[in-house]
């Protein structure tokens, strides 16, 4: 992805999205507390992106988009605002209502049936900027071990009100390629028009990466 974003910046390659599942493991951002790491169940990777701790594993879908913002305006509010819409829009074809938070990064579906006032994080963002290239992006829980985001405090939200769901904890069996065919249209909705290339294994710089494909993105 470093590599990738820095031929990116120097106009040598081309936008993409990487779609990836990792396999359980625990990533630290630039603000995470060590605190927050609860039970070493899985190994933990310190990823240079923004945020806290956070797990990733099977049955979550990774998004990294490697974008560049000086060709799209050089405005990082603006892009996570739009990260968040992608989310939200995804969501939403699966009949979930996702939501933003001003004091909690991610997004959010309300679960009055635990609590008033409780909520549970469905998808998570975390993002580096380099040379105005974007790096990492954002997860969303398709149907992941859940117990598994115990071992930390994830993203640092240790009020007991807030925790994690996904489509299939929520009733809804969605499959990892039918989320894949959203994401894309809302993608492209948002950010242009996409084309296929497939991912080989050299390609796979990081051995605790399992990468299933990507997408160029024509410069605007």
């Amino acid at each position: 992805m470093e590599t990738r974003a820095i031929e990116i910046a120097a106009g040598r390659a081309a936008q993409m999205v990487w779609l990836l599942e990792h396999p359980p493991l625990y990533t630290a951002g630039t603000s995470a507390n060590p605190a927050d790491l609860i039970e070493s169940r899985f190994p933990v990777y310190a990823s240079g992106r923004g945020g806290q701790m956070t797990y990733h594993g099977p049955g979550q879908r990774v998004a990294y988009v490697m974008i560049d913002l000086k060709r799209r305006g050089q405005d990082v509010r603006r892009y996570v605002a739009t990260l968040e819409e992608w989310i939200i829009r995804t969501l939403s074809a699966f009949n979930v209502c996702g939501e933003r938070r001003e004091d909690r990064i991610g997004v959010w579906v309300r679960r009055p049936e635990k609590g008033d006032g409780y909520e549970d994080k469905i998808a998570a963002i975390g993002i580096r900027v380099k040379q105005w290239v974007t790096l990492h992006g954002m997860a969303v829980n398709v149907d992941p071990d859940l117990s598994h985001f115990s071992g930390i405090v994830p993203c640092g939200v240790s009020d007991q009100r807030f925790g994690v769901t996904s489509l299939r904890d929520l009733g809804i069996p969605a499959s990892m390629p039918g989320v894949d065919l959203i994401l894309r249209r809302e993608f492209e909705n948002l950010f242009g028009q996409t084309t296929d290339q497939i991912v080989g294994s050299t390609e796979n710089i990081s051995p605790s990466t399992h990468s299933k494909r990507s997408a160029s993105i024509p410069s605007r």
